[in-house]
């Protein structure tokens, strides 16, 4: 839908009859009798507005471009494009009104300046998407001024362009990671690498600087020499991705919430581990179970995994560890590695999530990875200058040490703990499913 609106004032033109408001008042009150050089400067001011507007120029056209998709916490370009009869004689301006997951504050404001094209002008503005989802830009509006700028042109439309926010993948594209998965020895070439894992390959004479767990003992003394086991490297586990999109995981850290840095370190891991043949599948869950995919397990398939990731909501309640995890260990049919995502600030509802954890260790192995909590740690850091600030250092103090006890209570449990800053977790993360498919039996 498209209107035009009728020929405005700008904001030159509205200091210029509020500065000349007291002007004509003191000419009233001293000289009563010219009055009338009142209303007449005000019909010469509206008119220099109706004539400068009309000035302008005519404008032909005018859109909006907008991608279809985009990344959340990425910077992603919203832009205008206009086409003149003529050039236009004054400023050209736009504004657009949008959902506020594409930016905070929902609106972003766009000066258009002369482009390659005759007659066309063109501006753009960044914006940074905070939430995943699909957003409308709703309006948008372009204005024109005329030669004086005291009089503008302008045009509304109502839009309905949808941009699809997904996850950040900007980790798996990082060249340190597409060099890393290119040099090793995972998922690039259908052969078997021997010396590691747990499944039985061959058998090889025993050298000086083996490791003397290898030692087969029986098949020496079958040959009377000293044969060593090697061992294949573990292909085809079963890693599931469990996120837990409580209210826990919806605070922000660095402008994002800590659910969507955690889709991020998890979908890069997703990738690394189906380089590596491994099958992959990703379960969300709050009060109850969200999102729960089948197992993944080729490169091919991880646009899967991330349209399932881009689908996981975001809720203000506790999450339900019991039923989540057990609805989990219920679809399992076989030993898997759980990567769950999640975080505490209660530590007493973090006993509810140790105790479903210890039943889920039974029959899997689990690695908890959750982000550290900057702030607490500023506070406990920052040097305090009075009471209130020494009472803040003592309060983040107990709960960084509370929050280490849960941690250490998961540990004695026997699951792998991963801490690390946001910006650090998804290269942790990948260097611990390094060395628990190293020397674990994961499935």
């Amino acid at each position: 839908m498209r209107w035009s609106l009728p020929l405005v004032p700008t904001a030159r033109a509205a200091w210029l009859a509020a500065i000349a408001a007291p002007v004509a008042l003191v000419i009233g009150a001293v000289s009563p009798g010219a009055w009338l050089a009142a209303p007449i400067a005000a019909v010469l001011l509206l008119a220099l507005i109706i004539l400068d507007a009309m000035l302008a120029g005519k404008m032909a056209d005018w859109q909006v471009v907008a991608p279809q998709d985009a990344e959340v916490g990425e910077p992603t370009e919203l832009r205008v494009e206009a086409r003149f009869a003529n050039a236009p004689a004054g400023r050209v301006e736009a504004a657009l009104q949008f959902d506020p997951r594409l930016s905070e504050g929902g609106r972003a404001d766009v000066t258009l300046a002369p482009s390659h094209h005759a007659g066309m002008l063109a501006g753009k503005t960044l914006v940074s998407p905070n939430r995943r989802g699909t957003a409308l830009i709703e309006q948008a509006w372009l204005r024109w001024t005329g030669p004086l700028g005291l009089g503008a042109r302008q045009q509304s439309r109502a839009r309905s362009d949808e941009v699809r926010i997904w996850p950040d993948l900007s980790p798996v594209r990082a060249p340190e990671l597409q060099m890393f998965l290119r040099d090793a020895q995972i998922g690039l070439l259908a052969r078997r690498i021997r010396g590691e894992g747990t499944q039985f390959e061959a058998l090889s004479e025993y050298e000086p600087g083996m490791d003397r767990r290898r030692i087969d003992w029986k098949a020496s003394a079958r040959h009377t020499k000293l044969y060593a086991r090697e061992n294949e490297s573990e292909r085809n586990n079963q890693i599931v991705l469990a996120f837990d999109c409580g209210q826990s995981m919806c605070e922000l850290v660095d402008g994002l919430p800590r659910i969507d840095r955690a889709v991020s370190a998890g979908l890069t891991c997703a990738y690394v581990a189906l380089k590596g043949n491994d099958r992959v599948s990703l379960f969300g869950f709050a009060e109850r179970p969200e999102v729960i995919t089948p197992f993944v397990g080729d490169v091919r398939g991880f646009s899967r995994l991330q349209a399932a990731a881009a689908g996981l909501d975001y809720h203000n309640v506790e999450s339900n560890f019991t039923l989540a995890l057990a609805t989990l260990s219920s679809k399992l049919q076989r030993r898997s590695l759980i990567v769950l995502f999640s975080d505490f600030a209660d530590p007493t509802a973090a006993q509810m999530m140790v105790e479903s954890i210890g039943r889920l260790v039974k029959k899997h192995l689990v690695l908890f990875v959750t982000i550290t909590d900057s702030e607490l740690e500023e506070l406990v850091s920052a040097p305090p200058s009075d009471l209130a600030s020494l009472a803040r250092n003592v309060t983040a103090d107990t709960l960084v040490r509370q929050r280490a006890t849960v941690l250490e209570q998961l540990r004695q449990l026997g699951v792998d703990v991963v801490e690390a800053p946001w910006e650090e977790i998804g290269y942790a993360l990948i260097d611990r499913y390094f060395d628990i498919r190293r020397h674990e039996a994961i499935g």
